[in-house]
């Protein structure tokens, strides 16, 4: 496996999946693909219901199917919003990713063109708590 991640196939699950998002609310339709330590790559996007803001965040619904499909840690991760401005990850799903990822992990931030922006990890969440700050 490369160390690079194939940023083409995580772009082009992570815009399929924006595609497909149940935004009928916001009407903000945000996706996400990651690449996860088992080789493959698993999509999500956002889902909003009616009893509005009880909806599930792109990244959130990517790392279910991770843990769902037997992966066990994020290699590099991708979200896709429309806009001028970067969509980048809220900060619950920011909490989210850090659980599963190390600090160095690429968070690649795309619009309808293309990525836009690379972020670590720990450029995003700096200072925090993880795992490693809980005793085993």
């Amino acid at each position: 496996m490369s160390a690079e991640p194939d940023l083409e196939a995580l772009f082009a699950a992570a815009l399929a999946a924006q595609q497909k998002a149940y935004a009928p609310y916001s009407r903000f339709k945000v996706g996400a693909a990651i690449l996860a330590d088992d080789g493959k790559v698993y999509p999500g996007c956002n889902v909003e219901n009616a009893a509005y803001p009880v909806g599930a965040c792109a990244e959130a619904g990517a790392i279910s199917a991770m843990i769902a499909g037997g992966a066990g840690a994020i290699r590099a991760i991708v979200v896709i919003g429309d806009g001028a401005e970067l969509v980048t990850p809220c900060g619950a799903c920011r909490q989210r990713i850090r659980e599963f990822a190390a600090t160095e992990t690429p968070i690649l931030i795309a619009g309808p063109d293309g990525i836009r922006a690379r972020f670590s990890l720990a450029e995003l969440l700096p200072a925090s708590f993880g795992p490693a700050n809980l005793p085993k």
